[in-house]
């Protein structure tokens, strides 16, 4: 059978993947009781089914799709390279032109402190290397008690041994009996589900401080590295009060442990900056990168590594023992090349920051009207809605969690848009070139989504 589109009717592609296709986070048993959807083609910011029908991507792929679907020239690039070089490893005191010129490019749009990148093939692989490094880090420091790494609860870095335990999702440390020892949680900066009793900025500070708690509590000469990222995508789009980076970046600066902005997500002008860690004036030592570095048109993700780490990792020689078969792979490398020159040609950072960016942030917030959301969020392009069964108390949650959400979500793709639902939040993360005309429809596509899913909630006796 070949891969092209719409060659066989949607059932038989259905039947041929519940027979052979295992899904990543997916109820099997389910989902192959109820069919996949078979998505064949795609251009800008549109999907297309084996029905023919058009979906508004709402979530970029997964959160990935920075320039739009479509794009010749990058698979242009690809072509052109898989002709010259398919394919040659990094390893053996080898390299080749695209690793060469991605890994200066990718210097030139760092901060200043951060001059190199080792290569992956995913946001995962990228914390597991995060992982090795902060531990080599320290031992050829002199300092091998220093192995502690504290993240925080609701955090995502990947699904892979280290990267779940780095995150902070508790399903996901229930199967494997993770996390590995060394890796500790502190509270996450949710006002809304967890802080609403305080003033934001207030509790911005009060949770900042748990993770002075727990430096204090484990011992500074034990905790290698904190992990967060700047806003946390796959927990729901967890945008943090206003006075919490700025009291996390202090106590780090009074104490000797790496920062790592896990970048998966919010880099690449995701957030109106290249990196989400420079949107709030952070320093980073360690930035995993993946998913906008090739706007998701090959697999290919890294660590940006600041000049501190990598000479700390340098000290007395000695080979750091990590990699992979594809670490830098040249094809993956000239698309990531072809994206960031869509990306910088088309002043697409700058545009999420003063032109779609607020554009869609002034009408997403109107949404907080409905009688079914109790908060409306977004920075960049990272949007959020909170469903909640009644508005008059609006963190209470519903009874059973994730039901109001699923339900919202299901209807979102019937109504022609992808929309993600964490929970019972409702989450967009469209590519950067969404226009202000397909704005206008994603938020009026919600509104009908919303009205539609508020009705059946209220059939079926779930509000209130």
């Amino acid at each position: 059978m070949t891969a092209h589109s719409n060659v066989y009717p949607t059932k038989a592609l259905q039947d041929l993947d519940a027979a052979h296709h295992w899904h990543p986070f997916s109820d099997m048993k389910s989902l192959n009781a109820e069919g996949t959807r078979i998505i064949t083609s795609a251009d800008g910011v549109w999907l297309r089914d084996s029905e023919g029908k058009k979906i508004l991507d709402g979530m970029a792929g997964l959160w990935c799709v920075q320039v739009g679907h479509g794009r010749t020239e990058i698979a242009d690039a690809v072509h052109k390279q898989m002709v010259e070089l398919s394919y040659y490893n990094t390893f053996f005191k080898t390299t080749h032109p695209p690793a060469v010129a991605l890994s200066e490019k990718l210097a030139s749009l760092a901060p200043a402190h951060i001059n190199r990148v080792f290569y992956c093939s995913s946001g995962s692989e990228a914390n597991d290397t995060v992982f090795r490094m902060v531990r080599t880090y320290w031992d050829k420091l002199g300092k091998p008690d220093k192995k502690g790494i504290i993240g925080r609860w609701n955090g995502y870095h990947g699904s892979t041994l280290a990267g779940t335990s780095l995150g902070g999702m508790k399903a996901m440390h229930a199967q494997g009996d993770l996390p590995i020892p060394g890796v500790y949680h502190i509270d996450q900066p949710y006002w809304f589900g967890e802080g609403h009793e305080m003033d934001p900025d207030e509790f911005g500070i009060f949770t900042a401080r748990k993770l002075e708690q727990a430096i204090d509590e484990i011992g500074e000469d034990k905790i290698a590295a904190f992990i967060a990222e700047p806003v946390q995508g796959a927990g729901g789009v967890i945008i943090p009060p206003d006075s919490y980076w700025p009291e996390i970046r202090r106590i780090l600066k009074e104490r000797d442990i790496l920062f790592v902005s896990d970048e998966v997500i919010c880099g690449f002008g995701r957030m109106g900056e290249w990196f989400g860690s420079g949107y709030y004036g952070m320093e980073p030592d360690l930035m995993p990168i993946a998913k906008g570095l090739t706007s998701g048109y090959l697999p290919m993700g890294g660590v940006m590594v600041s000049d501190r780490v990598a000479e700390g990792l340098m000290l007395a020689g000695g080979e750091f023992y990590h990699g992979y078969t594809y670490s830098g792979h040249p094809a993956c490398a000239a698309a990531a090349l072809a994206n960031l020159e869509i990306i910088e040609r088309e002043g697409l950072v700058g545009r999420v920051k003063n032109d779609i960016g607020p554009y869609l942030k002034e009408r997403w917030l109107k949404l907080a009207g409905h009688p079914l959301v109790g908060e409306a969020r977004m920075t960049g392009l990272l949007g959020a809605l909170e469903l909640v069964p009644n508005k008059t108390n609006p963190h209470k949650p519903f009874r059973d969690a994730g039901t109001a959400g699923t339900l919202c979500r299901d209807i979102s793709f019937e109504n022609g848009m992808v929309m993600r639902a964490v929970r019972d939040s409702m989450i967009i993360s469209p590519p950067l070139v969404l226009t202000h005309e397909e704005a206008d429809l994603l938020v009026k596509t919600v509104e009908k989504t919303l009205d539609d899913t508020f009705q059946v909630l209220k059939q079926d006796g779930l509000l209130g």
